[in-house]
């Protein structure tokens, strides 16, 4: 739904299964883990914690600020995010587990890999009475879905002139809740031109513990606002969206942990082939523009960032009362620092009241798309 709060749950789902915090054990595969916290911890880690945070990347896509039906709608949204990382995002995942010596000097050849599959549900209900002007909609999203993590490599350590090399892995996988994520928008319609400022949030009572390697909270309480600007001529069939913002993320109480702030920009361009039918690209940009805090000093400032493309298809099903919007969209990370990257593919599923003029118009008039409320 336009704000598939996708964003927030995905952030915190897949970023914290991605990169979860594992399971310490009194086995050598656990000490060896600890130590991979140290991971060229010579070099700067550059990630949230964990290379974890709030904003996932490429919430946010076409028809992003067009103008909404009033009335409830809800979107389902699927989400597969296979990624992996190397030692520096592994050494910060370890490091805030907090058992770990700030002495010893350490050279890990490590792998985060991880394939977390989601399932959002976000109803929304967009308001018919005009707010300074402008259509106003709020939201709450939450997902359910299962977390597959683990970590392998091998780690040389370095104490007191000894040193030793160990290998191992350990892996880790439930099934659980996210946090919930309300949102609210407001925007303004002129013509083919569209504005949006949107504010939503993290409440962090999803399945966590600082402990495991799979996880679907980021363990803490987050704020993000921002605005959004989308070309819409339903004559032409050509659209276009950006939105931008910035995340606020508050203390994790279990790690003594806070990330530093967030910068994003999500865009999209499309072509309405048919009234119905639309193809075009995604594409978005992070960066974290802050320092972290409370992290050890060999990782800080743990200042992350990503870009990612990709295609996208949407499909519009026109009904007497009920508007039904697919929409298939995928990214392939690159220029990613110290997070975990790979790919993200996205399928939504959303239903809306239909526009008044599908009740009074053949399809030949019908216009291209009245925006259900949804991201993509």
């Amino acid at each position: 739904m336009a704000k598939l709060c996708a964003l927030n749950f995905f952030i915190a789902t897949a970023g914290q299964r991605l990169l979860g915090r594992l399971n310490v054990r009194a086995s050598l595969t656990a000490v060896f883990f600890a130590f991979a916290a140290f991971a060229r911890s010579t070099n700067t880690s550059q990630a949230d914690e964990g290379g974890v945070g709030f904003w996932f990347p490429g919430l946010f896509g076409s028809l992003a600020a067009a103008p909404q039906v009033p009335g409830w709608a809800i979107a389902i949204l699927d989400l597969y995010n296979p990624v992996s990382a190397g030692g520096n995002v592994a050494a910060a995942r370890q490091i805030t587990i907090g058992n770990l010596p700030v002495n010893v000097k350490v050279n890990l050849n490590a792998t985060l890999k991880a394939e977390p599959n989601l399932v959002l549900v976000d109803p929304t209900y967009v308001f018919a009475t005009p707010v300074f002007g402008g259509q106003l909609a709020v939201s709450m999203a939450g997902a359910y879905g299962r977390s597959i993590a683990g970590i392998s490599g091998t780690l040389t350590e370095s104490v007191g002139g000894l040193t030793v090399t160990k290998q191992g892995a350990i892996e880790d996988g439930r099934n659980g809740f996210s946090d919930l994520y309300p949102e609210v928008s407001l925007r303004w319609n002129s013509g083919v031109n569209n504005w949006m400022i949107y504010g939503m949030g993290d409440i962090p009572v999803g399945t966590y513990d600082h402990t495991r390697l799979a996880n679907f909270s980021i363990g803490h309480g987050a704020m993000d606002a921002g605005v959004a600007y989308t070309y819409l001529d339903q004559k032409a069939g050509h659209e276009f969206s950006v939105v931008t913002g910035f995340t606020y993320n508050l203390l994790n109480p279990s790690t003594g942990y806070q990330n530093g702030i967030d910068w994003h920009l999500d865009w999209a361009a499309s072509q309405f082939l048919t009234k119905t039918l639309q193809i075009g690209a995604v594409g978005y940009a992070y960066r974290q523009i802050t320092p972290d805090r409370g992290c050890a000093a060999i990782l800080c400032p743990n200042e992350s960032q990503t870009f990612g493309v990709g295609p996208q298809l949407g499909i519009i099903i026109p009904g007497t009362s009920i508007e039904t919007y697919l929409n298939f969209k995928a990214y392939w990370d690159f220029d990613t620092q110290n997070r975990a990257s790979g790919m993200s593919a996205w399928f939504e599923l959303s239903f809306s009241p239909s526009p008044p003029s599908s009740s009074s118009h053949d399809s030949s008039t019908h216009p291209i798309l009245t925006k259900s409320a949804s991201h993509n």
